[in-house]
């Protein structure tokens, strides 16, 4: 429901009743464009950054236009984004803080004084990627992620772009832990050969951030329809490859710079082998000395 007038300094009401925005959000997902679920997912993942930005910030951060933000208010039935920004101004406020945030608010001191430098401000912003990336992380994903990881037949790391050298990375933290594990990181044909090898004994983990690039969908697709197992490590809990995936591992990658931050995405990388290290560590010490003397 819209409001009824333009001078009312009242809340409006929301178009979708008592349910969250989020919430609302994310029920009707699908019938976005492509752009406006750029909108909707930034939202979702950092509803207390969408709640005070301007809609040219929320725009720049989602990788979109201005326009595209006040469209996508209006296709939820708002007259606008500050009639969103309301909404979503309103369930950050009833959100309960979780024990963690509360450990943190009353232990945790700025890392930097209130006039901090770009510089200062990115250290201070990726510091936050890596706690926000820890405590939205489920124990279970994780350790179903690792058990998928140790116990793969042939692992298949799907990336592109800038996502390609963390698959990169990803394989050669694995391969110190003789684990066979290939790259796709472009349509090539040889790319394409490995994902025509993909059957039932692979593990395929896909590495998107923001809108994923075509490739690394199809390759979720067909690993889904193979019934290979299946791990997103995504920055967007909306997004589609993680919708395809069996184990979903969120990272975030807030910055205040002209490029998204992937401390975390590192972090959670690091930390995934560490697991996997971890489950028969005298058997991998063994391994990887050899492979230092080389």
């Amino acid at each position: 429901m819209k409001r009824a007038t333009a001078t009312t300094t009242s809340a409006p009401s929301p178009p979708h009743g008592h349910q969250a925005l989020s919430d609302y959000i994310t029920a009707r997902f699908d019938e976005f464009s492509r752009s406006q679920k750029d909108v909707a997912q930034y939202i979702v993942d950092h509803l207390d950054e969408a709640a005070f930005q301007t809609a040219e910030e929320l725009a720049r951060r989602a990788s979109t236009s201005s326009s595209t933000v006040v469209r996508f208010s209006q296709a939820l039935g708002f007259e606008g984004f500050p009639e969103l920004q309301q909404a979503a101004r309103e369930e950050y406020r009833r959100r309960p803080p979780g024990p963690a945030d509360v450990a943190a608010a009353q232990a945790a001191a700025p890392l930097f004084s209130l006039d901090q430098t770009e510089y200062e401000a990115a250290l201070a912003t990726d510091h936050v990627n890596v706690e926000e990336t820890a405590r939205k992380l489920s124990r279970s994903e994780v350790e179903a992620a690792v058990e998928a990881i140790a116990t793969a037949e042939k692992v298949l790391i799907a990336g592109t772009d800038q996502m390609a050298f963390f698959a990169s990375y990803l394989r050669h933290l694995l391969m110190l832990l003789d684990i066979r594990a290939e790259v796709v990181a472009s349509p090539s044909q040889e790319a394409l050969g490995r994902l025509s090898r993909i059957d039932e004994t692979t593990l395929v983990i896909g590495l998107s951030a923001g809108r994923p690039h075509p490739l690394i969908t199809r390759t979720m697709k067909l690993a889904r329809h193979r019934r290979a197992r299946t791990i997103a490590i995504t920055d967007a809990t909306l997004s589609e490859v993680a919708r395809l995936s069996r184990i979903r591992l969120y990272y975030s990658s807030n910055s205040p710079a002209y490029v998204r931050s992937h401390v975390a995405l590192l972090s959670l990388i690091q930390a995934l082998a560490y697991g996997v290290y971890s489950r028969d560590s005298q058997q991998y010490d063994s391994r990887i000395k050899a492979f230092r003397l080389k």
